[in-house]
């Protein structure tokens, strides 16, 4: 009896192109490419990549904006399962060293088409002159100088082979390499793509970086998990945006509150919604503000749905459902094979509604921390539960409501004080745009 395959993040492109080869996958500045065509050039990268010399358990970082050649080296990677460490081309030079000197890549790629910052990374990586010959990709990627200190990591035959390397600071200031399997970018794809209800039909818009988790996989992923159309942007442009929308392009709009806050401070006033197509709005990545909340919706005349996640978790961890939008700033339910706890400082489940620290477990939880067993240890029990470092409540109704990072936590006559809650409350106020609240050390212990 022949063993099924380990399953791969590839397989979404498999399954779409075998579904409906012609459909749309993806669309980059004007051009669509098709199902078939997407799975026909992450083939094509794959092949140059062992060319290039990646072998399985390899890292290969990507510096790049969001193109269609970078979607293709994801699915690329997932197919010889080398790890794929994506990274934001307008990160810094000195980010970017701290990245590479953690993750030691066999190569680091460069899109120089599609980005001008890639462009001047890959001039100072020496790139230009291997792009000469053969270490230029097709789609006019550019590889620097291959290294031959780096050993591979061991493969696993399972779901639990690492397909992403996703770096984030968080609170430290480090960059924290979060190792998300096959099986944890598979699970929040396939789960993110059924709570948003999205259809072969649908038109995705997608600015949100993919190297991000967030842009990876609740919009990239997700959204040709369900065989839908991504359009691709590299940068986000308010303007452009709400041509399109107006225009009736996209049926799904995915950002963070400050997106959606530049988009009204364009489209001013209106008492009437804007024409669309959109029948789905959604944030994440950040707090939503109630007035933001509100307005948005006036401006579109749909729900803003909210939710949470962190990178960790691949990222998605909770959201408000199509069928009961809410009216709050709730982060929403946890999703579907998520367990939560809201945990004191002892590890103990605080009284229900009562804030405490936000605990998580399930499918989409990292395998751990990249070189840092000691991080890893800190975040995640032995028995599966990740330690968030959120602060957060939920309700009899099982909503789940953020107040804040733990170590931001303000301590007055014994009563825990929420940034965010106090935040909300200043921002309510008309002569309030932004504000931001940090406790203030005092005599005997008082913040």
């Amino acid at each position: 009896m022949q063993s099924c395959p380990p399953p791969r993040i590839i397989d979404i492109l498999r399954h779409g192109a075998a579904r409906a080869p012609h459909a749309p996958a993806l669309v980059e500045g004007g051009h669509t490419w098709s199902y078939a065509q997407l799975l026909a050039e992450a083939g094509t990268h794959a092949a140059r990549l062992q060319a290039l010399g990646v072998r399985a358990g390899d890292r290969v970082m990507l510096v790049a904006e969001n193109c269609v050649a970078q979607v293709a080296l994801l699915f690329a990677a997932s197919a010889i399962d080398a790890w794929i460490v994506p990274v934001n081309a307008r990160l810094s030079e000195g980010e970017l060293a701290a990245i590479r000197r953690h993750c030691r890549p066999r190569r680091v790629l460069y899109l120089a088409v599609s980005s001008p910052d890639a462009a001047a990374h890959a001039a100072r990586d020496d790139a230009r002159a291997a792009a000469a010959g053969r270490d230029e990709l097709h789609g006019g990627v550019l590889a620097g100088p291959l290294d031959d200190s780096c050993e591979p990591e061991p493969v696993q035959a399972d779901g639990g082979q690492v397909a992403a390397l996703v770096y984030t600071t968080g609170t430290t200031g480090q960059p924290k390499g979060v190792m998300l399997t096959h099986a944890n970018l598979l699970f929040v794809a396939a789960t993110s793509s059924r709570l948003r209800g999205l259809r072969p039909s649908d038109q995705a818009y997608g600015a949100l970086p993919i190297s991000h988790v967030y842009g990876l996989t609740s919009v990239m992923l997700g959204t040709l998990h369900a065989g839908a159309c991504l359009h691709l942007a590299p940068r986000f442009c308010a303007a452009t945006l709400l041509d399109a929308i107006r225009a009736g392009v996209f049926t799904i709009v995915q950002g963070v509150p400050a997106m959606y806050a530049r988009l009204l401070a364009l489209a001013g006033a209106a008492d009437v919604p804007v024409p669309s197509r959109l029948r789905f709005c959604y944030a994440g990545g950040s707090p939503l503000d109630p007035s933001l909340k509100r307005a948005v919706e006036s401006l579109f005349g749909l729900p803003l749905h909210n939710g949470y996640g962190l990178s960790e978790c691949g990222p998605t961890v909770s959201q408000t459902r199509l069928d009961a939008p809410r009216a709050d700033t709730s982060i929403g339910l946890p999703i579907p094979g998520v367990e939560v706890r809201i945990a004191d400082r002892a590890g103990a489940d605080v009284a229900p509604g009562a804030g405490g620290e936000l605990w998580v477990r399930g499918p989409g939880v990292m395998r751990g921390y990249y070189r840092d067993p000691e991080a890893t240890r800190a975040a995640l029990r032995p028995d599966g539960w990740l330690l968030t470092g959120d602060l957060a409540r939920q309700e009899a109704d099982g909503a789940l409501f953020l107040l804040g990072r733990s170590k931001e936590l303000i301590i007055r006559s014994g009563f825990n004080v929420y940034p965010l809650e106090v935040e909300a409350a200043l921002n309510a106020h008309p002569g309030v745009v932004q504000s931001a609240v940090v406790g203030r050390a005092l005599a005997d212990g008082e913040e």
